[in-house]
């Protein structure tokens, strides 16, 4: 037994000088293959920091690299680089977020924060609109159209670099919301595309579309970045649901519930009034009874330090002017005795060598304008092809009981936040035109006879980047065939729509439809152009040419869309109009008819 005892401790301590010659081998192994994975890990990080910051002097000692028999690995992110990563993830333009966002943090290691880098994506896209403006002012014009369109562009781009001031500066005031901040920055969008489209094909427009590229991806992924949830992150605080209270605390709204931008106590009366505005500030009359005897005489008398709402009252007669209520004009209504006592006309066209954004007989372009009871005309013809009667660049802008009548391009809502209520809308070809967020409510759209090699188009929508926040929106109103077409309306095609830039947006609902709308509904803008991409819909409509069953095929074609997707599409969502539409003498629908 005692040898047998002796046997089995021999063979235990054998066992065991085994199992730690095994451990130790195993832990040589471990170690050698840890050494040669930091080693990996260290080549590969002088690898990934010489393609993110090629100017470095580290980047000419790394040519005998040999990845393909050391796989590299994943260096760890900086808390920056992760932000960057994770705010860029949502872009459609990545590595263009990236390569800008990253030069931002290398200059400024404490930008981590999502409001931070979104002001940093601004503030290159501005880079880039002062980069344009830079070449565009060393070309020399020998044609005066170009000139004409240059001068143009520069206004825009200028346009833009507003938009983007108001939009950084409304993140630092802690005033931001994604309904505000969208519609800047899808105005900065459609004003670079705006640019580029005045200029007729060559190498003006071709540099300037090359400059622009990377400020207009930029663009979008700002949009991109703007989110209900990081809009949260930007403050520190969750964003809620605004109920439209009395002395709720909301920025838009006062104590009383109205507007703050209605601050001056004589204009807050009249807008309150049911009937009429009694006391205006100035009054237009052909006839010399008023202060005025054009509206242009009457804009130029507004003082530069005016607050508050500026009203002008335009009797009945009719103006043959040009009318520009200029962005410095803000907060100003001009009112008259009817849509077709009080009439503003003109007759610029396309044809006679004005370009299209300048044929405008009436220009609203500072924020808050509203107009009541007033006329606006482009009496150029259809022969005279493009021809504005009214063009409309203000936010929050406000049309009740207004009459728009031209043929083709009639009303040029070109951008931001815009009302239209019980207007009466006249015309031929992409009549209704632009890249603003624009909603009609209880509208009457009646298309007239074109000339004899022309087709009727009612919309033709401008959305440049499927980011943007814009459409046109027909809700609650009646198209249908005017006097002149009518007898003859067989012999013309009429549709809907058509889509001016590649995400064109047009949404139809709770519309009588006249007969003489073709089965299709829409037209091709050209080719296949758009018809992926676009979006176009219909919902609850009503009369003969409300009928889908022959409507087009396309991909971006919706056809008819459920309650909640209409729900998206009405004046509190879509406009955020709960914010600014709640003054007495504005009827206003929120929500669905029906």
């Amino acid at each position: 037994m005692a040898f047998q005892d002796f046997d089995l401790i021999s063979q235990r301590r054998e066992n065991e000088r085994k199992r730690k010659l095994k451990r130790r081998i195993t832990i040589a192994v471990v170690s050698t293959t840890v050494l040669a994975l930091v080693a990996a890990a260290a080549v590969c990080a002088v690898v990934y920091k010489d393609r993110l910051y090629p100017n470095s002097s580290q980047t000419q000692n790394h040519g005998n690299a040999h990845p393909a028999h050391h796989p590299p690995t994943q260096p760890a992110q900086s808390p920056a680089q992760k932000a960057v990563k994770t705010i860029c993830a949502s872009t459609d333009y990545k590595q263009t977020c990236e390569d800008n966002l990253f030069k931002a943090v290398k200059a400024n290691a404490s930008a981590l924060q999502p409001k931070d880098l979104l002001k940093a994506s601004m503030t290159a896209i501005s880079g880039g609109i002062d980069l344009a403006m830079k070449i565009g002012s060393s070309v020399h014009f020998d044609d005066p159209k170009a000139k004409i369109a240059f001068d143009f562009c520069m206004t825009l781009l200028g346009d833009a670099k507003d938009e983007l001031n108001s939009s950084i500066s409304s993140i630092d005031d802690k005033t931001s919301n994604a309904g505000d901040l969208n519609n800047w920055l899808s105005a900065v969008m459609s004003y670079q595309q705006s640019c580029i489209d005045g200029f007729p094909n060559g190498t003006i427009k071709s540099q300037l579309e090359s400059t622009l590229k990377s400020s207009k991806e930029l663009t979008s992924n700002s949009l991109a970045m703007v989110s209900l949830s990081q809009l949260a992150s930007f403050h520190g605080t969750s964003i809620k649901r605004r109920l439209l209270t009395k002395g709720s605390g909301i920025p838009s709204l006062d104590e009383e519930g109205l507007p703050r931008w209605l601050n001056d106590q004589e204009s807050r009366r009249i807008l309150k009034d049911n009937t009429t505005f009694q006391h205006p500030n100035a009054t237009v009359a052909k006839d010399g009874s008023g202060n005025y005897t054009t509206i242009n005489a009457a804009l130029a008398a507004i003082p530069s330090n005016y607050t508050g709402r500026y009203v002008i009252y335009v009797k009945a007669g009719v103006y043959e002017e040009t009318v520009t209520v200029t962005k410095k004009m803000v907060n100003v209504t001009i009112y008259g005795d009817g849509s077709q006592k009080s009439i503003v006309t003109g007759s610029k066209n396309y044809v006679d060598g004005v370009p299209t954004f300048l044929t405008a007989t009436f220009s609203a372009l500072g924020d808050g304008f509203m107009a009541q009871s007033i006329g606006f005309r482009n009496t150029a013809g259809p022969e005279k092809h493009q021809a504005v009667a009214l063009r409309v660049q203000s936010d929050r802008a406000i049309f009740v009981n207004c009459r728009m009548e031209g043929y083709q391009d009639t009303l040029y809502a070109q951008t931001h936040r815009q009302y239209y209520r019980s207007c009466y809308i006249t015309g031929t070809v992409d009549f209704i035109f632009g890249d603003a967020a624009a909603v009609f409510q209880n509208c009457m759209i009646y298309v007239r006879k074109p000339m004899d090699n022309q087709q009727n188009i009612v919309t033709a929508q401008g959305r440049v980047d499927k980011r943007e926040t814009t459409g046109i929106v027909l809700q609650g109103c009646r198209i249908l065939a005017d006097a002149s077409l009518g007898p003859v309306k067989s012999q013309f095609k009429s549709y809907l729509g058509r889509p001016w830039k590649e995400y064109s947006r047009t949404i139809i609902m709770e519309t009588e439809v006249g007969d003489f709308i073709h089965g299709d509904g829409y037209m091709p803008w050209q080719g296949n152009f758009a018809l992926n991409t676009l979006y176009y819909a219909e919902y609850n409509n009503k009369g003969p040419g409300a009928q889908t069953s022959a409507r087009v095929k396309w991909p971006g074609y919706k056809g008819l869309i459920k309650r909640d997707e209409a729900l998206k599409y009405t004046v509190g969502p879509f406009i955020q109009g709960e914010g600014w539409l709640k003054v007495d003498n504005v009827p206003v629908h929120f929500g669905l008819y029906a």
